[in-house]
């Protein structure tokens, strides 16, 4: 099996960036292999439990109140309506269900409101995942307690680059939150967005940087930047096709057992091109019609593209303990209708 390093020097990842595309991709699939069916695909949700007024800066969102994107602030969601939310996910197909609030970082008593939707979801026997912004180590610990499986908290570009897309938010507290959910023994997500008009060796910089953290994440979503009117972001040229594939194989050979999630931005992207990331890696994607507050495919079409490449949906670690076969795409889709 392939070696996992956590040493990966700039100057090493950048000439992955340069090998003849035919060569890059050959050799991630080739370590993809070493760690994953090649033809099975984990499927995760992604539910917004609490929407705007974000008091962060982040120059693509349009959660934030600095962003004039005419985005109407909602209340947290009641109980009952993340319940209901979570169950048509199961039926269509998901085996992670990860909940989304606009915060910079949640209050102790918001965290327990939180924590009562985390354990209705687990009760589903469904993954359980949050992004609620920056944690202190004793939230971390709370969340642990009440079950949880992953949390996200994506670094977003490179240290060069970030100061372009955010101010009210250092680098180093991102770094620290991960830190903490890892101390606290709960799976990290965490990823970046690319497309923001950084150049290719941020890109190389920013998965660096996740492939160097002591552990790699066990999720690793990439984003293709989604141009919201009113946003600084709006307006970037936007990314070739074959500059994200080839993020997408670096960051597979980088951090070999990591899941790489296709998330923000499919709806751009052609079958072809989604195709392409799956034999680059990617063994994830976010489906549902919306990622927070921006479009996404809609799960009948993520399975049928799933079942036109013969491909199969990966299950949950409990329903693969009742269910020793992969669930077929056909019944899935069948669900999802």
């Amino acid at each position: 099996m392939t070696i996992l390093r956590n040493d990966w020097s700039l100057t090493e990842i950048n000439a992955l960036f340069e090998l003849p595309f035919n060569d890059l991709l050959f050799k991630a699939q080739t370590i993809h292999r070493e760690y994953f069916d090649p033809n099975a695909v984990q499927i995760s949700t992604l539910l917004s439990i609490k929407t705007g007024a974000c008091p962060e800066d982040c120059g693509y969102c349009s959660q934030s109140s600095k962003n004039d994107t005419s985005l109407e602030k909602e209340k947290l969601l009641p109980l009952d309506q993340v319940l209901s939310n979570a169950k048509k996910a199961k039926e269509a197909g998901a085996s992670r269900f990860c909940m989304g609030a606009a915060w910079r970082n949640p209050t102790d008593k918001n965290l327990e409101k939180v924590i009562e939707m985390v354990k209705v979801v687990k009760d589903l026997k469904l993954e359980t995942c949050l992004t609620l912004g920056m944690l202190t180590e004793p939230q971390t610990k709370r969340l642990k307690e009440a079950g949880l499986d992953y949390y996200n908290h994506n670094l977003d570009t490179s240290p060069e680059f970030y100061g372009n897309v955010i101010t009210t938010r250092t680098y180093q507290d991102r770094l620290n939150t991960l830190t903490n959910v890892r101390g606290a023994g709960i799976n990290v997500c965490s990823g970046g967005i690319i497309g923001m008009g950084e150049n290719e060796n941020d890109r190389a910089s920013m998965l660096q940087q996740l492939a160097n953290l002591e552990k790699h994440p066990e999720s690793v979503p990439i984003n293709l930047l989604v141009q919201v009117k009113g946003t600084p972001m709006y307006g970037q040229d936007k990314l070739g096709g074959i500059d994200f594939v080839r993020t997408i194989a670096v960051a597979r050979l980088l951090m070999p057992k990591s899941h790489v999630r296709l998330s923000a931005g499919r709806t751009e992207m052609s079958d072809e091109m989604q195709a392409l990331c799956f034999f680059a890696g990617a063994n994830s994607i976010f489906y549902g019609d919306k990622l927070l507050t921006t479009d996404n495919p809609e799960s009948n079409d993520d399975m049928a593209l799933i079942k036109r490449l013969g491909m199969k949906v990966e299950q949950a670690a409990d329903d693969q303990e009742q269910h020793p076969c992969s669930l077929k795409v056909d019944k899935m889709q069948d669900a999802a209708h």
